[in-house]
């Protein structure tokens, strides 16, 4: 007879088929006291998470003498449960560490169960389960009974162990290097306000030896040639093709560099649109404004983009880096306008300080450029962590998990 009930991938020396179980058979619900408004504060002792504050920092929090009190007569967590977040974002877990702290009743909850579950088990459980009731619903709130007949296979729980540690490595891993990501992008952060004049400045407080001269104003009509892009008929099928000049939409602009889309534009479409060449930035100025990329190749671009083709006096990789300042003058401009809009006039003339000489652009152009090819690397490795863990799930759960 054949099992269907087993995961593709198991440790060796287990056979059996996973059981199927309901989460009520095993446990039931359980939830804090609840806490009033009036016996919160901002400057308590004990930390009092809402819904909004799950998974992050406390803004609300109640006495010593309640928290006691509380834990000590109605349900509490144990150190290594589960706690689920009940409404808002549903499905959202925090192992509990022990601390004290006490959490929003109805909308944070745990499973109280016995022996036969292992909580690492359950925690990558709960990562890919499909709540009895909430399929396909519009419902935003995970009630009592959705959980209590939510079906669940398992295994025995020396198995439910080996995976649940297994996954808990992983998740190390993978926290290890979003901490790596995290700090990367603080640290760019600080050299930008370091490497760059602060306003009113025309010098920066860090900057490479051998240059002394204060950095000059200038608007951006002066530092490269500026074009507000053009869409070439959608409804004409001969203007793009699978290859050809990349096409960029603002859907397009989701890293600092862009060397490929989805869409090109073939032989005829060039004809009808606005290239913009290789080293150029472009900008976002309608809607979503201010996000931000540099061209590797030339490419077509819509009008909902402008574009600026540095000059040979200056450096792409250096403008790039100063275009998150012009991003928040963009926002300023367009939130003083009636449309959310930033025309190329007012691109144009957005001010910026450069440095007098370009070897200190081309410098600071490539120090930003190798931190940001190690924080895109970091990222890469964080986003595969993110697939494997996602590929590992699918194969070591039964296929009806």
């Amino acid at each position: 007879m054949e099992h269907k009930n087993i995961p593709e991938i198991r440790f060796s020396g287990f056979t059996n088929e996973w059981e199927e179980r309901k989460l009520g058979e095993l446990g039931s619900v359980a939830m804090n006291r609840r806490i009033f408004k009036d016996q919160t504060s901002e400057n308590e002792e004990v930390p009092f998470f809402k819904i909004g504050t799950f998974g992050s920092k406390p803004d609300a929090f109640i006495s010593r003498e309640l928290f006691e009190e509380y834990k000590l007569k109605y349900p509490y967590p144990e150190i290594g449960d589960i706690l689920i977040s009940a409404s808002g974002s549903i499905g959202r877990t925090v192992v509990y560490q022990g601390e004290d702290e006490y959490f929003q009743d109805s909308n944070i909850v745990w499973l109280k169960h016995d022996n036969r579950l292992d909580n690492k088990f359950l925690k990558q459980f709960y990562s890919i389960v499909k709540w009895q009731g909430l399929e396909g619903s519009t419902i935003k709130r995970l009630y009592n009974k959705n959980i209590l007949d939510t079906d669940i296979s398992i295994p025995s729980t020396i198995e439910q162990n080996k995976i649940g540690m297994f996954f808990e490595q992983l998740d190390d891993t993978i926290a290890l290097h979003q901490r790596k990501l995290d700090l990367l992008k603080e640290q760019k952060k600080g050299f930008l306000q370091k490497m760059f004049p602060k306003n009113g400045e025309t010098v920066p407080e860090l900057r490479f030896s051998g240059f002394t001269n204060e950095w000059e104003q200038r608007k951006l009509k002066e530092l490269g040639d500026i074009q507000t892009g053009n869409t070439p008929p959608t409804s004409d099928s001969d203007n793009y093709s699978l290859d050809g000049v990349l096409w960029v939409t603002p859907t397009d602009i989701k890293s600092l560099v862009i060397s490929n889309t989805a869409k090109k534009l073939s032989q005829v479409g060039v004809t009808k649109a606005r290239i913009a060449k290789a080293g150029s930035i472009l900008v976002t100025s309608i809607a979503s404004i201010g996000k931000n990329t540099l061209l590797r190749m030339d490419a077509g671009f819509n009008q909902q983009i402008n574009s600026l083709t540095p000059t040979s006096e200056n450096d792409s990789y250096f403008l790039l880096t100063q275009s998150e300042k012009w991003s928040e003058k963009m926002k300023q401009t367009a939130a003083s306008a009636t449309m959310q809009i930033v025309n190329k006039t007012d691109f144009s003339n957005i001010s910026t300080y450069v440095p007098v000489h370009k070897e200190e652009q081309e410098k600071i152009g490539s120090f930003f450029k190798q931190l940001d090819d190690t924080i895109a690397l970091h990222q890469r490795k964080l986003e595969l962590l993110k697939e494997q863990k996602k590929g590992f799930l699918q194969k070591m759960f039964p296929k009806n998990s």
